[in-house]
């Protein structure tokens, strides 16, 4: 029987082992263009999977041993204490939905490193996740020198680019085959000691063959790096938000949030949405950078500082406490785990001054969990297996437990496999229907880019229901529905009566387009993308829904509210008064986003043409001529601008002398007065449309109208926006 138990625990272990190294090999090379996110969320998956299923397999062996039997780490408590901080930052979070769903891949990296530490328990499984880990960095260093000499293996077209990389970002790459070699370059050089000595015993032969291996991988590896950084460095320049930035930020998230401060000072905004950190809290110096300020930051300039900004100073603490045990716990030099020791350590300090994607993040978890793997070895006094059991009586020095003791002993592993099940079936669905929803409504965007708007609705809205807690979902789906509105709008001959039919179709993609949009504010009400979204929603509906323009003005000033520092939102809105002829109001928005952005073009340019309506010739011609300095490297806006000079200076009687400018921007972006990306046609009567304060209403589904086809423009939809 008692055989019987533990050829049935070790078939568990090797399948747990076998799922592990395979994880380790296809983690950093795995990627799809079925999901949204072409290199993440495919990971997450894959880790998410093997994650979930060896959990259940270490259940399930403690249930055949007849015990529970749990890993006994020193880096067990801080792990545990840093997920819990992270768990309740997500929970109290200002855009719970999106925190809970980036804490999901953390769980799954912190579940990798309890099940590493309680499956390679040996000398041979620690080595044989040691190689495959290898293999995998091996697999995408030889497919970056491969492409450096472009070579492309892979049958993907869009795989055959100079930079690309299945990590997603060369940033990503270096970093992970940087954190590689100082694990695979020591072993190379232990596994090089026996045999320089010319050790005589008989695993002599396997030195050998290890050293070959490892000295083989870091020849491997070190190419693969310094390519990648030579790439970095040459063409492909990482987008990094600017330290000061970062620290500005950070500090400021946990400290200026008006009505959460002890919250958000304890636990930040919640892990996972540094998005909503950077466009409320940047400064308005970050303007000022040429390269960078029109760009939205997802991660801040280091790890260390997103955790700050979303986990709060009790994520702060957490990380560093875990931080000090694994330099508390340094290896000696001689011992086979001070190389794994190094690449721990590594990723610490990078962690200080970079940032850290989820990949990374992963990669970390793993090698602290061979870290410790290996320290059982080298240390069983520090990692030791804890058996729990109910003690019974000590008499004659024996213990004795009662029958029921004993009963109750072996449905220990029952009862806690119970909770496994629970929270691998909870964690697993609600994976389960974030995935299948994503690859749906990948899906429509490529019916989007195909212009098939009826299937791109259908998709769309099939992934809504399937996955409702993602508010990029809302916001594409309700640019989807007014784009339907507005083509369908357009076919309709002009002077002649609208069927009904068709009239009430326009009237249902209005609608949803509307509460689609509030629904993405309603879940994450402190995302500026959400409410400029919504505005532009009603903005295009001026002229056709009762107060479309105070609703549009309205959700422009929360987005101004959520990121007061961003000349955009200034120009966003003064286009909304511009459009309703409010010269006055136009005007002071398009100063004041001069005003945060002189050398922003678009601006003045803006700004020029409000005053040349309201009638101040001069002052609108100085605007121009500013323009025209900023804009001289772009011959496309130099002949814009030139253009509405001539027509300006044909309505003066006297000239303006030009003003002169401190400085200039070389790449500005093409000139445009502020204007709707989308107009329905005005409707007498106007409809009635719901304001931002209504609640949402039902998806329903939309019949093909007469005369209309299933195929109609849409716009350009991306699911996340930003960099």
């Amino acid at each position: 029987m008692t055989e019987s138990k533990n050829s049935s625990s070790k078939f568990f272990e090797n399948l747990s082992l076998i799922l592990l190294g395979i994880l380790f090999i296809f983690f950093p090379i795995v990627f799809s263009s079925l999901t949204t996110d072409t290199f993440g969320l495919p990971k997450q998956i894959l880790l998410g999977i093997i994650a979930l299923s060896t959990l259940i397999f270490l259940g399930i062996r403690m249930i055949t041993e007849g015990e529970i039997k749990l890993r006994n780490t020193p880096f067990d408590i801080p792990i545990l204490i840093f997920g819990l901080v992270v768990l309740v930052s997500a929970i109290f979070s200002i855009d719970r939905s999106d925190a809970l769903t980036s804490f999901v891949p953390l769980l799954f990296a912190i579940l990798m490193y309890f099940v590493i530490v309680n499956t390679a328990k040996s000398e041979g499984n620690v080595l044989f996740l040691l190689a495959t880990s290898v293999l995998g960095g091996c697999i995408v260093s030889v497919l970056q020198v491969l492409t450096y000499f472009n070579i492309y293996v892979l049958p993907m077209q869009y795989t055959h680019v100079r930079v690309f990389t299945p990590l997603g970002s060369l940033l990503d790459q270096a970093l992970y085959l940087g954190l590689l070699l100082p694990m695979v370059g020591y072993l190379a050089y232990a596994t090089a000691q026996p045999i320089l000595n010319k050790a005589r015993n008989s695993s002599s032969s396997n030195s050998v063959a290890r050293f070959a291996g490892f000295i083989i991988a870091t020849i491997i590896l070190l190419f693969g790096f310094v390519i990648t950084i030579y790439e970095l460095i040459t063409v492909q320049q990482p987008l990094i938000l600017p330290f000061d930035t970062g620290f500005q930020t950070g500090f400021a998230a946990i400290s200026q949030d008006t009505g959460r401060i002890a919250q958000s000072f304890l636990l930040g905004s919640g892990y996972g949405t540094f998005l909503i950190d950077f466009s409320r809290f940047k400064a308005a110096a970050y303007n000022n950078n040429p390269n960078l300020w029109a760009f939205t930051f997802f991660r801040s300039s280091s790890f260390i500082l997103e955790l700050l900004a979303t986990t709060g100073v009790l994520g702060l603490l957490s990380y560093l406490f875990l931080s000090f045990k694994i330099i508390k716990d340094k290896p000696n030099r001689k011992e086979g785990g001070f190389g794994v020791f190094l690449s721990v350590i590594v990723a610490l300090i990078l962690s200080l001054i970079l940032p850290f994607s989820f990949i990374i993040t992963t990669l970390l978890f793993i090698l602290l969990g061979l870290f410790a793997s290996i320290q059982g070895l080298a240390h069983p006094e520090r990692v030791y297996d804890l058996s729990l059991k109910l003690r019974g009586v000590m008499t004659g020095g024996k213990v004795f437990q009662s029958s029921q003791e004993r009963s109750f002993d072996r449905a220990l592993p029952v009862i806690f496999l119970i909770p496994i099940i629970i929270i691998v079936a909870g964690v697993g669905y609600f994976s389960y229907q974030y995935s299948l929803s994503d690859i749906t409504f990948q899906k429509s965007l490529v019916a989007a880019q195909q212009n098939n708007g009826l299937l791109t609705y259908n998709l769309q809205n099939n992934a809504i229901n399937m996955f409702p807690y993602r508010d990029a979902y809302y916001r594409i789906f309700s640019q989807t529905n007014l784009s339907l509105a507005n083509s369908l709008a357009l076919q309709q001959p002009r002077g002649k009566k609208v069927p009904t039919q068709t009239q009430q179709t326009i009237y249902t993609l209005v609608q949803q387009s509307i509460n689609a949009g509030r629904s993405a504010v309603a879940l994450s009400p402190a995302n500026t993308l959400d409410w400029q979204n919504l505005s532009s929603v009603y903005r295009a509906l001026i002229g056709f829904g009762t107060n479309a323009e105070n609703f549009s003005i309205a959700a422009n000033q929360q987005a101004i509210a959520l990121d007061s520092n961003n000349p955009q939102e200034y120009i966003n809105l003064g286009g909304i008064y511009y459009q309703l002829s409010q010269w006055d109001q136009a005007i002071n928005e398009f100063s004041i986003a001069v005003n945060l952005k002189p050398d922003y073009a678009n601006a003045h340019y803006n700004l020029g043409h409000a005053l040349e309506q309201k009638g101040d010739l001069p002052d609108a011609l100085a605007q121009y001529k500013i323009v025209a300095q900023l804009v001289a490297n772009n011959p496309t806006n130099v002949k814009t601008i030139n253009s509405d000079i001539a027509a300006l200076q044909a309505k003066q009687v006297a000239a303006t002398k030009t003003p002169t400018i401190q400085s200039k921007t070389p790449n500005q972006p093409a000139l445009g007065i502020n204007n709707s990306q989308a107009q329905l046609p005005a409707r007498n009567p106007k409809a009635t449309i719901p304001g931002p304060g209504v609640s949402p209403q039902p998806t329903k589904e939309i019949p093909t109208p007469t005369g209309a086809t299933q195929t109609s423009p849409t716009t350009t939809v991306s699911p996340t926006p930003g960099s």
